[in-house]
């Protein structure tokens, strides 16, 4: 067994972070497990002075990988600010799980499949599917044999469920209807500040669901970015969940969740395949996990906060969400596959 070999094999707490695929590399870097278990963004923000890592081949890692090794961690999918790092976080209090939130390692891999046809890929498309397989592997890694990863992913990873979910894997599809989306992101500064650009990734993305493109970024007002982003990550799950088996999918309408944590916990455990008995699923729904914003849990967020700053916004910003709300009509009524999305 190689020296990578044997890092490999120590689990997740040697952790492959990004990919650079130019030069076809890997960074691998050492956490700690409570900095694994806890962190909100396994990203560059996971990274400080103090992180021992060195870039390697991706060859050499995914051939230092166990042929045997699994590959079917679980996955959350959602359109963004709809409450996916709280319940990742309660499903990481579990016994048995390892919880892993927004590793920067998926979002590339999704890079790099979006390009696979351009003339400047960096990769032979025909490579994708043992790149995507190794990926796989080195995300189900657990610290303990009789533990199941489930990776919270990032929203526009959305595109590569399928490239993910595999075999008895299974995903959440988390989601909020248009009102509660867009004042979700109405109410908060920098949900607002990151529109304009994230807005520009957005339109490709549509254009390559819609038979018909008539928007563009410099005619949308805000209440419309918005409603392009609703759009756009739901149209994206929709495509996940038709591209998966029936019974790997399970839909989550984040409000319902709030309205019921318990009861939800205790569904979204069973489609993950865990037992969670009723009182566990009570103590989770009353633990100060509910209680603290999940991205940075330093800072309390409660769910009668959220509604608060919905309702604050709704009467702020109502034009932008009355554009926003009827950009959404009118979608439904000129796409056929947005007038099946929920209301």
């Amino acid at each position: 067994m190689t020296e990578l070999s044997r890092r490999l094999a120590q689990g997740p707490t040697q952790f492959v972070h990004s990919l650079d695929a130019p030069r076809d590399l890997l960074l691998l870097i050492e956490l700690a497990e409570a900095e694994l278990r806890g962190a909100s963004f396994l990203d560059q923000r996971v990274l400080t002075p103090k992180t021992w890592g060195r870039w390697l081949p991706f060859a050499d890692v995914a051939g230092s990988l166990d042929p045997g090794a699994r590959d079917d961690a679980h996955y959350i999918f959602h359109i963004g600010h709809v409450g996916s790092t709280l319940i990742a976080r309660l499903l990481g209090e579990l016994p048995g799980i390892l919880s892993l939130r927004e590793p920067l390692l998926l979002r590339d891999l999704a890079a790099q499949i979006a390009m696979r046809d351009a003339v400047d890929a960096p990769w032979d498309p025909a490579s994708l599917p043992d790149r995507a397989r190794s990926i796989r592997r080195l995300l189900a890694r657990t610290t303990r044999g009789d533990e199941r990863a489930i990776i919270k992913a990032t929203s526009f990873t959305s595109e590569i469920a399928a490239d993910l979910v595999t075999g008895q894997a299974r995903a959440m599809l988390l989601f909020a209807r248009p009102e509660s989306y867009m004042t979700t992101i109405l109410a908060g500064d920098n949900s607002r500040a990151e529109l304009a650009a994230i807005t520009l990734t957005r339109l490709p993305r549509l254009a390559g669901r819609l038979d018909d493109m008539p928007y563009r970024s410099w005619s949308l007002n805000e209440g419309e970015r918005v409603a392009i982003g609703w759009v756009t990550e739901m149209l994206s799950l929709q495509a996940a969940a038709n591209a998966l088996p029936t019974d790997a999918v399970l839909w989550v309408d984040f409000d319902a969740f709030l309205a019921e944590p318990a009861e939800q916990l205790v569904r979204i455990a069973h489609h993950f395949g865990l037992g969670l008995p009723a009182g566990e699923a009570n103590r989770l729904a009353a633990s100060p996990i509910m209680q603290r914003y999940s991205k940075a849990p330093e800072h309390g967020y409660s769910p009668a906060l959220r509604g608060q700053l919905q309702r604050q916004a709704a009467q702020t910003h109502g034009r932008a969400l009355d554009d926003g709300l009827r950009l959404v009509e009118r979608m439904r009524q000129s796409h056929p596959a947005v007038a099946r999305l929920p209301a």
